[in-house]
């Protein structure tokens, strides 16, 4: 590894998301630049900034002043890097933040992601890379809840693609069934579903989270037995507190949510995300679809990261 990369035992020490975050605003790294680093990241144990050195992306001077401006922005000024190391061990006691559930495998649905040739990909890949870009803009873990107006518009679908695309770049990934009347990321898994959000919400369980394999940087977690009462659970201070605690644990948490049009659950989460990302299909969704579940969603004051049109 370069002398320049930032070492855990440094007094000084700011972590690798802090810094790549500062390489890519400091240096205005494009999207096409972020997706060859990332894919240079890929087959190596290459950090962000070592693989934007190898591909002279960045000089080691430009790491040395992205590092500086990191530590300013982000070191405390009593003990720098004491907290967040303190906290980095206890993010990655696995007794301490996951109660992991039975492994699962993305089923045959899910394929078209893992293919770099599929047409479908590589949209997904554009998708990511500018939702990456709001990541990084934001320093923060980037919370994307896919809404959608009506059903049948590939919501579900699209929900786990885009899980699974972040967690391919090694990014620590999060995939929620917030759906718990008609759920179906399960089934996309091939994943039981006696436990998972719902459980988790009305009784105070520790959450079941999935390893995926073949994807070690993602989990799952199921919406669990349906629920007579959702959008309560939803609103409930217990579902703040997830939504808490996985901030602080995944760089990117990605929702599968009802639709607008049958009920609010969608909107509760995106009030508490702050963000989120709608679907339409075409051919399907109706512009009064559309425009009625925009205005409803105006009243949650949460950001609209993007539009997806389906076309199947």
């Amino acid at each position: 590894m370069n002398a320049q990369s930032p070492q855990p035992n440094d007094a000084t020490y700011v972590s690798e998301k802090d810094l790549r975050a500062e390489l890519i605003s400091r240096f205005n790294l494009s999207a096409e630049d972020i997706e060859k680093i990332y894919a240079s990241m890929l087959p190596t144990d290459l950090s962000f900034s070592d693989a934007a050195l190898r591909l002279g992306f960045v000089t080691h001077d430009d790491v040395s002043e992205a590092l500086a401006g990191a530590r300013m922005l982000f070191a405390p000024e009593d003990s720098p890097g004491a907290v967040e190391t303190a906290l980095r061990k206890i993010s990655s006691d696995r007794r301490l933040v996951v109660r992991d559930g039975d492994p699962v495998t993305p089923g045959s649905k899910l394929m078209s992601v893992q293919d770099p040739y599929d047409p479908r990909a590589e949209k997904l890949r554009a998708l990511r890379t500018e939702l990456l870009l709001l990541n990084e803009a934001a320093r923060s873990a980037n919370i994307v809840p896919v809404l959608s107006p009506g059903s049948n518009e590939g919501r579900t679908q699209l929900a786990a693609e885009l899980a699974i695309s972040f967690a391919q770049l090694g990014r620590r990934t999060l995939l929620v069934d917030a759906d718990m009347r008609k759920p179906g990321v399960h089934g996309l898994f091939g994943s039981e579903n006696h436990y998972g959000l719902s459980r988790a919400i009305a009784m105070e369980e520790r959450p079941h989270y999935h390893p995926v394999v073949g994807l070690p940087a993602m989990r799952v977690l199921t919406a669990g037995p349906a629920a007579p009462n959702p959008l309560e659970l939803l609103s409930d201070g217990r579902f703040e507190k997830l939504m808490s605690d996985w901030r602080k644990s995944y760089e990117f948490i990605v929702f599968d949510t009802p639709p607008i049009s049958q009920c609010a659950d969608g909107l509760a989460v995106a009030t508490l995300a702050g963000s989120y990302l709608l679907v339409s299909r075409s051919q399907h969704t109706s512009f009064k679809m559309t425009r009625d579940a925009l205005r409803r969603l105006e009243t949650t004051q949460s950001r609209i990261l993007g539009a997806v049109l389906n076309n199947f």
